[in-house]
Parts: C-alpha cells; structure tokens; sequence
C-alpha cells in the first residue's frame, strides 16, 4: 500500500490529535482542559457515551499511570471497543456471508474488494445479487465480477431475493466454492418490506446450508458519523449482524465515529474502507486504527 494507516486518517487525526495538540502544547494535562477537551471528543464524532468515558477516566488514568495523555487516551479507547470473536470457520464450506446496507454506503465495492481479497489467499467465491429491486444493481455486480474474474449468481430485477441467496447457496455448496458472498437491496432502515426481506434472506440461507449464513456484515459510511447509529439500530432488528465495515474513512474527519459505533453498538468491526483501490479495504486492527487517528506512530508514541 502507498500510503500507511496514519496517512490514510490524516483528517481525523487533525480533527482529534491535532486540536488536542494545540490546546495542551508541551504542557500536562490539566482537569482545567476538561471542557474544551470534550467539545473536541465529540467533534471528531466519538459520540458521547465514549467522551464521558473519556473523561470520567482520563485525568485519573494520567495521574496514576504517568502515561502522555496520548497514550493514556489511546488505553482507554482501545478499552472500550469491541474486538472480534474468532471462531474455527474452517469447517465451514462454503463460507456464507450477507452484506446489508443503505444505499450510498460502498456496500456492492465493499463486497468485490473482500472477493479479492478472498482470491488472493487462493479461495474460490461466488457473489450472489439478492437486490432484485434495484435494475442496475445486478449489472454493477457483473462489472465488478468480470474486472476480478469472479464468479457471479443474479436473476432479473424482481425476482425473488430469497430464491436467490438459496440458489447462491446451494450452487456454492454443489460446485466446491470456498466462499459465497450476498449482495442484498440497499435500502433505508425505515422500509419494513425491505427489512423483513433481509430476515427472510437470512432464513433461507439456514435452509439451504445449516449454519449459513456465517457472517452478516453491516456497510456503514463513515462520512454521516452519528447517523450510523440509528442505521444500524433498525438493520439489527431484522437480521443478526455479526460485524461492520465502516468506509469512505480516507475522506472524513469523523473517525472517531468508528469507535463510536463499536461501542455503542458492540458489534465489532470487520474491516474499514481508506480509499479508492482493490487493496483499501483492511482488516481493522484495533491498536493500530487508535495509533493512526492519534497520530501516533505504530509501536511507541
């Protein structure tokens, strides 16, 4: 990759780091900095039940660790997210992941760069496009399948979105497939209809393949902040979100809000999209994403 982590969330690191920076200066951390230090927790979007963690804890974890606040406040966010539960998966073939979203999100990019990623460890997949409400949606995903020499199921927009994820399903299962991902309608979290499709999407995946769907994977922009939290709140009353990918970080100064959705959520995060190329979607690793948005290089401060 061109650019490191750091580079990738400058924005949100001056948004953060940067203004934490100037009001400290070379000085310690004085509980006389408590106010202003709020307002910019919660401008760089960490929402407040993570900033009055922040600061409930923050003087005293400086105090007692002598720690930088940097480092301090890189413990306590690290703290309070969420990491993955891994499980042996191996097993599982094929591996059966939904991806839901609102549209607008990066879910249908999200989807070809993880089958990328998926291909390059060697593994073969099979995206299936379950939107069969939107016309160009099957169309987007055989562009994307053609460009990666990716496998791809659709049917004609208004076909059954069910039959299709069962089909995808079970061709994954007859044809030796290592992975098969689902593109499901982008939609807004207040359409029932859509949502109830989602549940029915994630049955008849159960019933085609026991145990399927292995991972539910939940698109979140990163750019609308906040707003993902009430996103998010209706996706998982119709279908068992198992993890996030929050994109468009590259070009946003609301990184914080990824911590923010964890916590809040307590959903993990999966990956994070930083940018426009077939290798920006990364694996989020917890201690590095903190690191960078702090502005703190990856090992020492």
């Amino acid at each position: 990759m061109a650019f490191s982590l750091k580079d990738k969330l400058r924005k949100s690191s001056d948004a953060l780091a940067g203004k934490l920076d100037r009001l400290f200066g070379s000085a310690s951390f004085k509980d006389a900095d408590l106010e202003e230090t709020e307002e910019i927790l919660l401008g760089s979007d960490l929402g407040w039940e993570l900033t009055e963690k922040i600061i409930a804890e923050l003087p005293r974890r400086i105090r007692k660790s002598g720690l930088s606040w940097k480092e301090a406040l890189a413990l306590i966010l690290i703290e309070n997210t969420p990491l993955p539960e891994f499980e042996d998966t191996a097993v599982a073939r094929p591996f059966v992941t939904v991806v839901v979203g609102v549209n607008g999100a990066g879910k249908t990019t999200a989807i070809a760069r993880l089958a990328a990623r998926l291909q390059r460890r060697g593994e073969k997949v099979l995206m299936a496009c379950a939107d069969t409400f939107r016309a160009a949606a099957a169309e987007q995903l055989e562009v994307w399948a053609d460009r990666l020499g990716t496998a791809v199921l659709s049917q004609l927009p208004g076909s059954d979105a069910g039959a299709v994820a069962f089909d995808a399903v079970k061709r994954g299962l007859s044809r030796g497939y290592d992975s098969v991902i689902i593109d499901t309608a982008g939609r807004l979290p207040n359409k029932q209809g859509l949502l109830d499709e989602l549940a029915k999407i994630h049955r008849v995946c159960g019933k085609a393949m026991e145990s399927a769907p292995h991972e539910v994977l939940l698109v979140l922009d990163c750019t609308v902040g906040q707003n993902a939290r009430a996103q998010a709140q209706q996706f998982m009353k119709a279908i068992p979100v198992t993890g996030l990918v929050v994109t468009k970080l590259d070009g946003t100064a609301k990184g914080g809000a990824v911590l923010a959705m964890a916590s809040q959520l307590s959903i993990p995060v999966k990956y994070i999209g930083v940018g426009e190329g077939s290798e920006d979607l990364l694996d989020f690793n917890l201690e590095s994403y903190v690191r960078a948005l702090l502005g703190m290089d990856e090992e020492g401060g």
